[in-house]
């Protein structure tokens, strides 16, 4: 395989770490270094020759540094094509020196905008001279390799270790590719930056890429785009699938609802048990109690250390995944049992505020629903008043109807999911499901609550509610048909509080 030397090269970074070692190596090699302001004196402090780029071009950097690389002995040293004999020509005519390899960062942009920096301080972090070397040094990659971040640093040092200072056009055009995706994700902080918000396009970039198994479906490839490590801590387990990151994302937006200590087991993204109690093996006990028989293979989540005494109790049933904001030892002793086990701290970090869905033949924006009513917010409809217990059950059970697939009602009682009907294609379908779920694992179902994510467009709901035992319902309100339902509750002596927030979920 044909290589190139590297015999000239361009250093100008603004993060100078792990640089010395390729410096040092290129340097061994006999390569030649031009370089500006601070890098040149990295460069020259390893006792290493370095002509600045004001020699080279007879011009020195000026307007405060916003113009320093940007000229033609540069460029054209960097642009030329060394088959082409007019390329060749021109560059002796006008005395320019070939450039091989660009090692060149950009300044902090995202950083700087996301520190809470002044206007001013973020523009002068738009880089000019950087991103134009990183284009071209990547639009040459037949006769230039281009680092264009610190991410490269080890993969040029693996080349350079191994074939000294050459490279081959597979390599340079790998380098190249990763250029440009630095500098499109640079683009597209900066646009998103002066778009504030407006959303006239759609620029989303995610720099790190997961190669799950697969995706939904085994002949289905899945990838994940982003950083998971900075929203979790994995402690064991085999390696996150593109079904269990479903279930994740659910189980955290979940459990952010709750404030007090609460357990929740999920399945296929939706809530099949679900409490909060004032200690934590309680809340574990009657979150399975919801239903103990989807439970198995699910993905628990909990806003509390686990400790001994609740993890003695989660290990007698399996489940592929559990997330915790920390672990007491010996709890992680005992779910550390199952070596296959997904165990995940959750860190306190912020989650995303948009949500995303590619169809048809575009994407699909929207903010996420990431309200969450309170007691003086619901207006009370109906003669009867729920009472306290009532009204904070109300608010428990639209919390977890709110994570749930619509068409959705949930049952609680006493802080306690006692059954969900979700995905139907009516509400009756839905309540009833739930209904009839909740008898099968032994609830009482008088006294309990209903949520309903949408309005009800008839009072049907309503009676089979009643029937079945049901004293207080929350839903949104809206309907045209709202008095039929109010009417509803007042025949049958049930308390009905409106939100106006829907909640659907697709």
């Amino acid at each position: 395989m044909e290589r190139k030397r590297i015999k000239r090269a361009l250093v100008s970074v603004y993060h100078k770490d792990k640089l010395d070692e390729i410096i040092l190596k290129l340097h061994a090699e006999g390569v030649e270094f031009i370089s500006t302001g601070g890098t040149q004196t990295f460069i020259e402090s390893l006792n290493i020759p370095c002509k600045s780029v004001e020699d080279l071009t007879g011009y020195p950097s000026i307007l405060g540094g916003r113009v320093k690389t940007l000229h033609p002995k540069v460029f054209g040293g960097i642009l030329s094509r060394r088959e082409l004999n007019e390329d060749k020509t021109q560059l002796s005519q006008y005395e320019i020196p070939e450039i091989d390899l660009v090692i060149v960062d950009l300044y902090p942009f995202e950083a700087t905008v996301a520190a809470g920096a002044d206007a001013l301080t973020i523009i002068e972090k738009i880089d000019i001279g950087g991103i134009s070397l990183i284009r071209a040094a990547a639009k040459n990659f037949r006769d230039v390799a281009i680092v264009a971040s610190q991410n490269q640093y080890e993969p040029l040092l693996d080349i350079i270790s191994e074939n000294g200072a050459n490279t081959t056009l597979e390599e340079r055009f790998w380098l190249a590719k990763e250029a440009f995706s630095v500098s499109s994700h640079y683009d597209s902080a900066i646009f998103n930056y002066f778009d504030g918000g407006e959303e006239s396009a759609f620029r989303m970039s995610e720099n790190d890429a997961t190669i799950l198994r697969y995706g939904e479906n085994p002949h289905q490839r899945g990838i994940f785009y982003g950083k998971f490590d900075e929203m979790f801590e994995q402690l064991q387990g085999k390696e996150i699938s593109y079904n269990n990151l479903l279930d994740i994302d659910a189980a955290v937006n979940l459990i952010n609802d709750f404030e007090d200590i609460t357990f929740a087991i999920l399945k296929h993204n939706n809530a099949c048990g679900i409490a909060s109690r004032p200690v934590l093996v309680d809340a574990w006990k009657d979150a399975l109690a919801g239903d103990p028989v989807s439970a198995f293979g699910g993905v628990l989540i909990t806003n509390a250390v686990i400790d001994k005494e609740t993890a003695i109790e989660m290990n007698k049933i399996f489940f592929e995944v559990v997330i915790a904001p920390d672990y007491d030892l010996d709890a992680l002793e005992i779910l550390s049992q199952k070596k296959n086990r997904i165990i995940l701290i959750l860190k306190d970090v912020k989650i995303k505020t948009k949500q995303y869905r590619s169809l048809l033949n575009g994407v699909l924006v929207q903010d996420k629903d990431t309200h969450t009513e309170t007691a003086e917010e619901l207006k009370v409809v109906t003669d009867k008043t729920p009472t306290n217990q009532e009204i904070e059950d109300l608010l428990f059970a639209n919390k977890i109807v709110k994570h749930s697939k619509s068409n959705a009602i949930v049952l609680a009682k006493n802080l306690q999911m006692c059954a969900s009907g979700i995905g139907q294609t009516s509400r009756v379908d839905a309540l009833e499901q739930a209904i009839e779920k909740a008898g099968s694992f032994q609830f009482d179902l008088n006294g309990a609550v209903m949520a309903s994510d949408a309005f009800f467009p008839f009072p049907d709901c309503v009676q089979i509610a009643a029937d079945a035992g049901i004293t207080a319902v929350v839903q949104p309100g809206g309907s045209i048909k709202d008095q039929d339902s109010i009417d509803a509750c007042n025949k049958n002596e049930i308390s009905m509080v409106t939100t106006g927030f829907r909640h659907f979920k697709h």
